[in-house]
């Protein structure tokens, strides 16, 4: 007997990072698994394309209006569902009424997945009136009524555990079979630092602009930017690629060298190392804050480098770029490191087994 699973989600399939590597990767591997998964994204690709771009208020409120109404329509399906997977949230904005209708009125056994501190509002600077209907405090009512809570790391689970009994962690993975299975070559030109990310992470990447811009000074290096949006970064000479899905190995391979500041707060403690585990997947050494899941994903001067204050990342971005060896052997390592504990297939086991329980 083959078994039904809803998705819920926010966007469409291949566009959203935390997405496409928390679960989209397993979507093909439903069927020899005896599973059948129907997968529900709340905006359309339209809309999609311009909710994270300035202005546009009457297509947004179109989207959300015809998001909202296609999730009512879908709650006339629910009894054909075994179980319902919630990525994030049901709706973007507003309270947990489409969780509490799931759980509740037809009381399907829910799994709950979460890959940042979503319970905390983080303000949209191209939609800030958007983050007062966010509803932070649903995330701690979705724990309770959720069956399963599946998460991305320690941190998150730390607080998934006060409202549900049956909290897992499974890391935010990448495919290192069919998609992130190539190895950088350290040895051919000039050497690129890059950093890849969303334009939400922006504050994060300025925080080691200055140090890069005194390794300009002193070296030949290249910047490479991939991300939804120019950073717009002064005083650095950088290269800014508009991240793309087709592209996107290629472009991270262009890097010898993966940054990943962040600010030590809160938010950015839920951070489940992503950055850091794209960059590593492909044999790039990864240079980061022991933030959140960095300081457990690196073992420091073997598969990478954990840097806290401004002589560090100066001293180990330096050992990196001068020395290609080193950058070869870090990457081989970091590599390893991602195919054993950070792969698609060393969680494969445990992300069906979610729906066993």
């Amino acid at each position: 007997m083959t078994l039904k699973v809803l998705i819920l989600a926010t966007a469409p399939e291949r566009i959203n990072p935390s997405q496409r590597f928390r679960f989209e990767h397993y979507l093909s591997m439903a069927e020899s698994q005896g599973i059948s998964f129907t997968f529900s994204p709340f905006f359309s690709n339209t809309t999609w394309k311009i909710l994270h771009t300035p202005h546009h208020y009457f297509q947004k409120t179109v989207g959300l209006i015809m998001g909202f109404t296609r999730r009512w329509l879908l709650m006339l399906t629910l009894k054909k569902f075994d179980w319902v997977y919630i990525h994030r949230e049901a709706s973007p904005i507003g309270p947990p009424i489409f969780e509490w209708i799931i759980a509740t009125i037809f009381r399907k056994k829910i799994i709950y997945d979460f890959d940042d501190a979503i319970w905390i509002n983080q303000a949209s600077q191209a939609n800030p009136f958007i983050s007062s209907l966010k509803f932070g405090s649903k995330v701690s009512f979705i724990c309770k009524k959720a069956h399963i809570v599946s998460v991305g790391n320690e941190y998150l689970a730390s607080f998934a555990e006060k409202y549900c009994k049956d909290v897992r962690i499974i890391p935010t993975l990448v495919d290192t079979e069919k998609y992130h299975n190539q190895l950088k070559d350290q040895s051919t030109g000039s050497v690129t630092i890059g950093w890849t990310g969303t334009y939400t992470n922006f504050h994060n990447l300025h925080l080691v602009m200055p140090l890069i811009k005194k390794l300009q000074n002193k070296y030949h290096i290249k910047v490479k930017i991939i991300a939804d949006k120019d950073p717009q970064l002064k005083d650095i000479i950088y290269e800014y690629k508009k991240w793309e899905y087709a592209t996107e190995i290629q472009d991270l391979l262009d890097i010898n060298i993966g940054i990943m500041p962040l600010i030590d707060s809160d938010f950015e403690r839920g951070k489940c190392a992503f950055k850091a585990i794209q960059y590593m997947s492909l044999g790039i050494p990864a240079v980061i804050s022991p933030v959140g899941a960095n300081a457990k994903l690196i073992k420091h001067g073997e598969n990478g480098y954990l840097v806290s204050d401004e002589s560090e990342w100066l001293t180990k971005l330096d050992t990196l770029i001068n020395d290609s060896n080193v950058r070869t052997e870090m990457g081989k390592k970091a590599q390893k490191t991602i195919i054993e504990k950070y792969s698609v297939k060393a969680y494969e086991s445990d992300f069906f087994k979610l729906f066993s329980a």
